[in-house]
C-alpha cells in the first residue's frame, strides 16, 4: 500500500499539487493499479508472443531511390516574401534586456 508521503514525492515529481483528502485517494488508487500489475506479473508468459508480432508482418518499406527534388525557383515560386534565393518570415524571437 502507498502511502501518503509517496504520492507527495510522485506529485512533486510530476509538478502536481493535491489536497489532503486528494492525496489519501490518490495512495488507494495508485495501489490497486499497482497490485494489479503485480497479478499480471504472476502469469507465465514464456510461451506468449508479443503484441508486435502476432500477425508476423512484415515492413513495407520501398527501396531508397535518388531522384531529383525541386529546383529553388520552384520551392520559392509561391513563397509571400523571399531574400535571394530564401524564405523570408517575420522574426518571432525579441531580445530582451537583463
Amino acid at each position: 500500500m502507498l502511502k501518503k508521503k509517496d504520492v507527495e514525492k510522485i506529485a512533486k515529481l510530476a509538478r502536481l499539487r493535491f489536497s489532503e483528502d486528494e492525496k489519501e485517494n490518490m495512495a488507494r488508487e495508485l495501489s490497486k493499479i499497482l497490485e494489479y500489475v503485480d497479478k499480471i506479473n504472476e502469469l507465465d508468459l514464456d510461451d506468449v508472443k508479443s503484441g508486435s508480432d502476432v500477425f508476423e508482418q512484415t515492413n513495407g518499406l520501398r527501396e531508397d531511390k535518388i531522384k531529383s527534388g525541386l529546383t529553388t525557383e520552384e520551392a520559392l515560386q509561391n513563397a509571400p516574401a523571399r531574400h535571394g534565393q530564401f524564405f523570408s518570415v517575420p522574426k518571432v524571437i525579441k531580445k530582451t534586456r537583463n
